[in-house]
């Protein structure tokens, strides 16, 4: 019998190296797809409950230092809300102001921001039970065909 399997969900993480805050995120999202692709095998341990109670979803995790395209941008405003602009824009008073303040300067975008486009959340910033707490939002995958 043939078992369908979904397509990971695409985590993006919107880096700038120079910032220990978006380091500090990339770490935790590279934690957490490292454990969540982690499996222990039968000549490895016989007792696989850990791993089992632990299992998190995994994620196929897209690091990029480019600001975002115009429709990202509103897409995430939509996720955070617009009254959120000036956390993702530097100065932006809503969402029309972020999108001007963009178009002026790639820099004005604030990272880390870490974007699940699938099922439409972000995280703005490092906190990591945020980040941890939308990984685990993520929808397991099912044995159903």
């Amino acid at each position: 019998m043939f078992r369908f399997h979904k397509s990971l969900d695409v985590i993006t993480l919107f880096h700038k190296p120079s910032s220990s805050a978006s380091l500090r995120a990339l770490t935790v999202l590279k934690q957490a797809s490292a454990n969540a692709s982690e499996t222990a095998t039968e000549d490895q341990a016989t007792d696989h409950t850990a791993q089992n109670k632990a299992q998190r979803t995994e994620f196929d995790l897209d690091v990029t230092e480019n600001a975002p395209t115009s429709d990202q941008l509103r897409s995430i405003l939509e996720y955070v809300g617009s009254e959120s602009a000036g956390e993702l824009v530097k100065g932006a008073r809503d969402e029309a102001d972020a999108m001007r303040k963009l178009r002026e300067s790639a820099e004005n975008f604030k990272r880390p921001v870490i974007v699940d486009w699938n099922n439409g959340r972000a995280v703005l910033g490092d906190n990591e039970s945020e980040i941890l707490s939308m990984l685990k939002q993520l929808p397991k995958e099912t044995n159903s065909v």
